[in-house]
């Protein structure tokens, strides 16, 4: 022992402890990185315990040491094995931080986070076991996860929530436990859960209003959450967050309110941009953003203070001089944290999620239940995480996008993100070992089968939207007195005549150079006005078009909700054809008239459009689901029905010309 000194620092006893090992031969059965990894961790554990590291020699000041401490903290980061690949994407992040959903169950109806009939269950059995939350955990953890929040649905209401912290606290390397909760049944379980190993809680609280908290989470519990925060700050918990979405209309004015909280409590109010999701009725309207309410709350306290951030935090944290507690903004719709994003997410029925605003998944669980090693896993995941890309969508883009309502955070697995699970999966590779990228995208797997079996461009363009997702729809009764011609719009059925350049090019614009699909970039074309016409025709029979000619189908008036069903598809076509963007129509007209001489039914979709791209696949989605509606009234009485010739009729605007097909 060095004279003067009491006890050696911890960092520098960790130094120690790998040169004894390193002669012990352990190192041997151990892989190095993983070894330097856990000292690493081992240290910065020890040394941000609180407790006094070094005790001064006589005359050295705390100064020095801590200098000292410091310095020996850096050698092992310096020194220290690189993060895992298989937790790292192609952009340099390294994901440190899991999150795992224990179930899809919720005791409240939260609007933002689910629609407020409920959302379909998974089955119990589809949903991962205790157990093999405990085998992801230990696998990620050992990988270099350091940090694990259970989330849900209500993570507290699962009976084994305690044992399973209790599991994790023995995990070697995981620093932090958290829950993200509602607060319901926080101050009955918190004790068991500290004593388990819980480290960090954020509690949702929306408003500070009893009335007002049942609107929002359309239950009872007000006062349930506010006794779980006191419990948390009883039990020490320094700081305690509390979320709060803000949400125009309905909270914004309840900001002062939160952020004075935190003059006499504990707490890092976190005020969180209003986000979308699958059933909570996203509107750009009801957004708050950041930067409106920091001025709201700067109005009230012009002395906030800016904290400093770390590197991966979601939050901008502020402080409001001599208030015990701060407040933060998470910026997720107007400013995106992405590039320091170190986060990753297992859902409840075992999917793993690489981004929250993402609807790509890999399910863990079917592979796990397929028997694949550790290493197989392992490539797995390391395949998703390189897949990340480099930021999400936008605002305005992720409202538009399917994804999972908040509380499953769940959709359909992407082909090329999970191959089927069998008991042959360890002959499935689905990347290179040296630069862990997959050997083929899904893309250029389907460009080189169809260049080999030459499928016609026909039945490509008819897989896109026979294979599109449903629409709306409506029902509605009207009678007809007019027994020979039925029409639901004004206007003659009148060919359009070839005119003006057909101009065509031998490059698709929706493939890359590489042959992967790829979105076409409008953002520096000229707004004009376009117009589109297609149609289609719908051969009934004798007997179906008699029933629809007399407006005698069970179902109802058949023509009317086809007219219908046109026009809500052409509206929602960008959410139907994967690579079209959002057009704001200024008009969609759907015309249907009976043809008594085949027993058909014409149908003609119009849209109108000012913007930088076309509405040609607006009109063809506009006439190809009022045909499907059509055959969906009358498929009852007849099978023998034909849906015939849709095609575009006419566009007019953009820099390729006007096309009127003879």
């Amino acid at each position: 022992m060095t004279p003067g000194a009491s006890s050696r620092p911890v960092c520098s006893r960790s130094r120690l402890w790998a040169a004894a090992l390193l002669g012990s031969g352990f190192m041997a059965a151990q892989p190095l990185s993983r070894m330097l990894r856990w000292l690493l961790r081992s240290s910065a554990r020890s040394c941000s315990s609180g407790a006094p590291v070094t005790q001064p020699r006589p005359g050295e000041s705390a100064r020095a040491a801590s200098e000292e401490l410091s310095r020996r903290r850096q050698f092992l980061r310096e020194h220290a094995a690189p993060f895992s690949a298989f937790l790292t994407d192609s952009f340099g992040r390294q994901h440190s931080y899991l999150r795992i959903s224990l179930t899809e169950k919720c005791n409240l109806r939260c609007q933002y986070c689910m629609p407020e009939e409920g959302v379909p269950l998974t089955p119990k059995a589809n949903l991962l076991t205790t157990e093999e939350i405990l085998t992801l955990a230990r696998l990620f953890v050992k990988e270099g996860i350091d940090k694990i929040r259970l989330t849900g649905g209500e993570p507290l209401i699962r009976p084994d929530v305690v044992d399973i912290v209790a599991q994790l606290q023995r995990l070697e390397g995981l620093r932090t436990i958290g829950v993200t909760t509602n607060g319901i049944n926080l101050a009955r379980l918190l004790p068991q859960l500290r004593k388990a190993g819980l480290s960090a809680i954020n509690i949702s609280l929306d408003t500070l209003v009893p009335a007002k908290f049942e609107f929002i989470v359309r239950r009872k519990g007000f006062h349930k959450v506010m006794e779980g925060i006191h419990k948390a700050i009883e039990l020490g918990y320094n700081p305690v967050k509390v979320n709060c979405v803000v949400m125009r209309g309905l909270n914004e004015d309840e900001l002062l309110d939160f952020a004075a909280l935190t003059e006499g409590l504990p707490l890092d109010v976190r005020f969180i941009e209003y986000m979308p999701f699958d059933g909570n009725k996203w509107n750009f309207k009801k957004m708050v953003s950041y930067k409106e309410m920091l001025d709201t709350i700067r109005q009230q306290w012009p002395e906030l203070e800016k904290l400093p951030e770390e590197e991966s935090s979601t939050a901008k944290a502020f402080k409001i001089p001599g208030f015990q507690g701060q407040i933060s903004f998470i910026t997720s719709m107007s400013e995106h944290f992405c590039g320091t994003c170190n986060r990753l997410r297992i859902t409840a029925d075992g999917n793993l999620k690489v981004c929250l605003f993402g609807n790509s998944e890999v399910s863990l669980r079917d592979h796990l239940r397929a028997g694949a090693s550790e290493q197989e896993l392992l490539r797995i995941i390391g395949a998703a995480v390189g897949r990340k890309k480099r930021q999400h969508a936008g605002m305005f883009s992720i409202s538009q996008m399917k994804n999972r309502p908040m509380i499953l955070i769940e959709l359909f697995l992407m082909f090329h993100d999970s191959p089927p699970a069998n008991p042959s999966i360890a002959s499935w590779d689905p990347l290179h070992v040296q630069d862990l990228r997959p050997r083929m995208s899904f893309s250029s797997q389907m460009v080189t089968l169809w260049k080999g079996c030459r499928v016609p461009q026909a039945l490509l363009l008819a897989q896109q939207w026979l294979g599109s997702g449903c629409f709306q729809r409506h029902y509605t009764s009207r009678a007809d007195s007019d027994a020979n011609s039925k029409c639901l719009s004004p206007g003659s059925w009148a060919p359009a005549a070839p005119s003006g350049p057909q101009l065509t090019s031998e490059q698709l614009t929706h493939v890359d150079s590489e042959g992967r699909a790829a979105m076409v970039d409008v953002g520096r074309k000229p707004d004009t006005e376009r117009v589109a016409v297609a149609s289609a025709v719908v051969c009934l029979g004798p007997v179906a078009f008699k029933l629809v000619q007399q407006n005698q189908l069970k179902k109802g008036d058949a023509l009317v909700v086809a007219q219908l069903a046109g026009i809500q598809a052409a509206k929602v076509t960008s959410q139907l054809i994967p690579l079209c963007h959002h057009v704001a129509l200024s008009h969609v007209q759907v015309q249907l008239e009976l043809d008594s001489t085949r027993h058909a039914v014409r149908i003609q979709a119009s849209c109108r459009a000012r913007g930088p791209t076309g509405v040609e696949m607006e009109a063809l989605t506009s006439a190809a689901v009022a045909a499907l509606t059509l055959y969906d009234m009358c498929k009852a009485v007849s099978r023998d029905i034909v849906l015939e010739e849709i095609k575009l009729i006419s566009k007019t605007g953009g820099q390729r010309g006007d096309f009127h097909r003879a």
